[in-house]
Formats: C-alpha cells, sequence, structure tokens
C-alpha cells in the first residue's frame, strides 16, 4: 500500500533510520562455523530445521547480524561465529511504500517486514530484474550494505503507477524518481513489448 507522507512522516522514518543502529558485522571476522539448518523463503519467512519461526523479536534479531559475503552466501555473524543461512531470494520483503513530493522531486521509502525503514537514494537504489524462465520482474531496494528487500508484489504495483518515461541516450526508458535520482527500469520498448 503507498502512503503519501507527510513531511512530518518522512521527518519520522528519517528519524527512526537514524535511530536504528545494527552491529557493525560488516567488522567482524569470526571463524566459520558450518551451516545452520536456517532459511529465508522468497515471502520472508524465516525456517529453522523446517519450521517457521513465529517469534517476530527472534526473527528480527537475526535480520541484524546477516551479512552477504563476496562468496555470494549469506551468513549470520557475531563477534565469534560466522555460521552459513539459505536464502531463497532476499533477506527482506518491502511490504509498505511512503511517499513524499512529486516528479523529479519526489522522495519515496520503504519498510521491511523486519521494520526496517530506507530512503530510495543513490546508496540505497532500487532494481528491476528480469526472470529468463519467465519473463516476470523482481523488484528490489537496496536496505543496507549490500543486502536487499524483495519488493513485494501488491506494493510493486503502487510503485510502477509512480513510474514514468525518461529519455537517456536518445532512448525512451521507464523508471522512477526518488532523491533527485532516476531510477532505470529498463527501455520502455522492452517492457511494453
Amino acid at each position: 500500500m503507498t502512503t503519501t507522507a507527510s513531511q512530518n512522516g518522512l521527518n519520522a522514518i528519517i528519524s527512526q533510520i537514524k535511530d536504528k543502529k545494527h552491529p557493525p558485522v560488516h567488522l567482524w571476522n569470526p571463524d566459520f562455523c558450518g551451516d545452520l539448518d536456517m532459511k529465508i523463503a522468497r515471502d520472508g519467512t524465516w525456517y529453522y530445521l523446517g519450521s517457521p519461526i513465529g517469534r517476530k523479536p527472534l526473527v528480527k534479531l537475526f535480520s541484524g547480524v546477516i551479512r552477504l559475503d563476496d562468496d555470494g552466501k549469506y551468513y549470520l555473524v557475531t563477534p565469534v561465529e560466522k555460521i552459513g543461512i539459505t536464502v531463497e531470494d532476499a533477506p527482506f520483503v518491502a511490504v509498505e511504500m511512503f511517499r513524499e513530493g512529486s516528479g523529479e522531486d519526489q522522495v519515496l521509502s520503504f519498510r521491511t517486514h523486519v521494520d526496517d525503514f530506507v530512503i530510495v537514494d543513490e546508496s540505497h537504489p532500487l532494481r528491476l530484474a528480469i526472470n529468463a524462465e519467465n519473463n516476470e520482474p523482481s523488484p528490489y531496494v537496496r536496505v543496507r550494505s549490500n543486502l536487499e528487500a524483495l519488493i513485494a508484489r501488491p506494493v510493486f504495483y503502487d510503485l510502477v503507477e509512480l513510474c514514468e518515461e525518461q529519455e537517456i541516450d536518445g532512448e525512451k526508458r521507464f523508471g522512477v524518481w526518488s532523491s533527485g535520482s532516476f531510477f532505470d527500469f529498463g527501455s520502455v520498448d522492452d517492457i511494453f513489448e
């Protein structure tokens, strides 16, 4: 669901982002302790030993210490251990979108299923991946470091309503503005063929 944020709403989101401190997992280099039978499904549900983890505070705790390393694998990291987990798609799901302003002055932000907030800008870009097998789009927003959130389908539909055409290097491109940057989802001809 898209929410048009008032200035107070955007300020509240900025405040929450500033106040939320995640552990500095990027600074920790403990020994690898093996893989754990823990999985994050594409819909954001966390599983342990095949059963969903129903306690949201526990999921939030784990989500604060997740890291994607250069080997392409996800780990839960503490100062003393590094444990491999499985992530089907992205570790987060963006479940709500907020909008302040319009056009080139528009600022978009998202809330994830673990209540992280992110403002879309050059450090937290949007991207669109197209599945080669079924041509289905998968939209993402970078939440922190190199961790992304898959944008939930209903929220993606709201995002698409905000998209516009922009001519870039003589080609019509389809995308959306946020924080003064245009996030290009692809050629108009390719998207609407």
